[in-house]
């Protein structure tokens, strides 16, 4: 492990809500699949299953996204926004069988306004560390979406969404194609 449990758990969510949107994508079209987002990222405390929370979780996005664009001083502007908005005041909370992490808001705070903070949480320690670098676009040339590498040799190229495989097979046939010519 490279950062706090929580830290690494806060990137990959922040990575996963980004790419939920995309050129002609919607991965949260209803409140279902906000449903299966947040039990699929460990999330915990209030979720009121309405629309208007789920348009609040899509509202975060463009905000998220741009930190993968960013340079460190842009990126410290959105993580403290983020904090500022949302009252944010770090406390070390144990719940749900987990060891003590970092809570900067209440449990019962909006869904939405949690994942902003667990996200700009995550991201200070990045900053914290001079690790930005870990924050990626993926390498895929039909892929527009973002991903935290946290291997220890910083190595990874591509998304969670099959980009490796497909650049594989891709390389694969190139190379049968080059030997059968």
């Amino acid at each position: 492990m490279l950062f706090a449990h929580d830290t690494e758990c806060g990137l990959v969510a922040a990575a996963a809500l980004v790419n939920t949107a995309g050129p002609g994508r919607e991965g949260l079209p209803d409140v279902a699949a906000l449903d299966r987002f947040f039990t699929a990222y460990g999330w915990s405390g209030r979720h009121e299953h309405t629309d208007a929370e789920l348009r609040q979780v899509r509202a975060l996005r463009p905000r998220l996204r741009r930190i993968w664009d960013a340079d460190a001083d842009e990126v410290v502007e959105i993580v403290n926004a983020l904090l500022r908005e949302s009252h944010a005041l770090p406390q070390l909370i144990r719940h749900d069988d987990e060891p003590y992490h970092l809570h900067a808001v209440p449990r019962d705070a909006p869904l939405a306004t949690r994942m902003a903070v667990e996200a700009a949480m995550a991201m200070a320690d990045l900053v914290r560390s001079g690790e930005l670098t870990r924050l990626r676009h993926c390498d895929h040339p039909d892929c527009d979406d973002v991903l935290v590498d946290l291997s220890k040799n910083r190595s990874r190229r591509f998304c969670d969404g099959g980009c490796g495989n497909r650049a594989a097979v891709s390389a694969y046939r190139a190379r049968r194609a080059a030997s059968h010519s």
